[in-house]
């Protein structure tokens, strides 16, 4: 029986800047309007790290019933481990899209009830990643996804609920957020290129091969400064985003050094760190009107 570490684990935390980042930035745009809401934003934080945990406990119970984690590299997997019964992880996963579909209906409810259909496409999406007869994470699509859901429709998404109105700078800041969280899915598949391979899992690392997947890594994680540069014409604080190029350096230079299995865990924890600080001075900058 799985312990409470274990499920704390199975959350994977290294993986829940992704959805913190998006909605700090959203909420900054809002502030810079003068519109920002700190129990929607609140509410917004909920619906992300629910849908993000709900992904990943929704990953383990999938990729553990197909056989695809059997020889994984990576942190440990309850289905696969035989830490937990399928049916209990797939009861996490759901109790976790239920959370964010009841944080998701209050939003609406406030906002504008079109939200929920958006909702239920991003619970969609999270289930059919790994889930379903034909999951698009097995095609290569995964970064598509995560850039929508965790670029454009978090960011723009908390803006509008804060706003009531769509911003072209929440638009443009979803950009380096949806960029960073490319950067997190693709060192996590560039550690799993080979098992994946094995079990027949064509991620988008498994389709760019090793060499290229490096590649692609590197430039998800470095442009996002430049977009913030870019945008500093109209917020000339988001220049502090530079302050977080530094924790940058040391996953960039594993992962073109090569580093494989564990290596690569600590790369995406490093990542994590990154995407989290960009995303804390990257609010700042939106925030503040010079």
């Amino acid at each position: 029986m799985a312990e409470a570490r274990e499920w704390l684990a199975g959350t994977r935390p290294r993986t829940l800047p992704a959805a913190v980042v998006p909605v700090l930035i959203g909420s900054g745009v809002a502030f810079g309007y003068g519109r920002f809401s700190w129990w929607r934003a609140l509410l917004a934080l909920v619906v992300a790290l629910a849908l993000q945990v709900g992904v990943n406990f929704a990953n383990d119970y999938s990729d553990g019933v197909r056989g695809s984690d059997e020889q994984r590299v990576g942190p440990v997997r309850l289905v696969a481990a035989g830490l937990a019964a399928p049916r209990k992880v797939l009861a996490a996963a759901f109790g976790s899209f239920g959370v964010a579909g009841a944080a998701g209906l209050a939003l609406a409810a406030v906002t504008s009830w079109w939200l929920v259909a958006v909702g239920a496409g991003c619970i969609a999406a999270a289930w059919f990643y790994t889930g379903g007869p034909r999951p698009y994470g097995y095609r290569g699509l995964g970064e598509l996804f995560v850039f929508l859901c965790f670029g454009v429709v978090a960011v723009v998404g908390t803006a509008y609920v804060q706003m009531a109105a769509f911003s072209w700078l929440a638009l443009a800041a979803s950009v380096p957020a949806g960029l960073l969280a490319c950067a997190l899915l693709m060192v996590n598949n560039l550690r799993d290129i080979r098992t994946d391979t094995l079990a027949g899992k064509r991620t988008l690392a498994v389709m760019l091969g090793d060499a290229r997947s490096r590649v692609v890594y590197v430039l998800t994680l470095l442009l996002p400064f430049a977009l913030a540069a870019l945008l500093a014409f109209y917020r000339p604080l988001t220049l502090l985003t530079a302050a977080a190029l530094p924790l940058a350096r040391p996953p960039i230079r594993s992962v073109r050094a090569g580093a494989t299995g564990p290596a690569l865990i600590k790369a995406l924890g490093q990542t994590g760190r990154v995407q989290l600080a960009f995303g804390i001075a990257f609010t700042i900058g939106l925030a503040i009107r010079l």
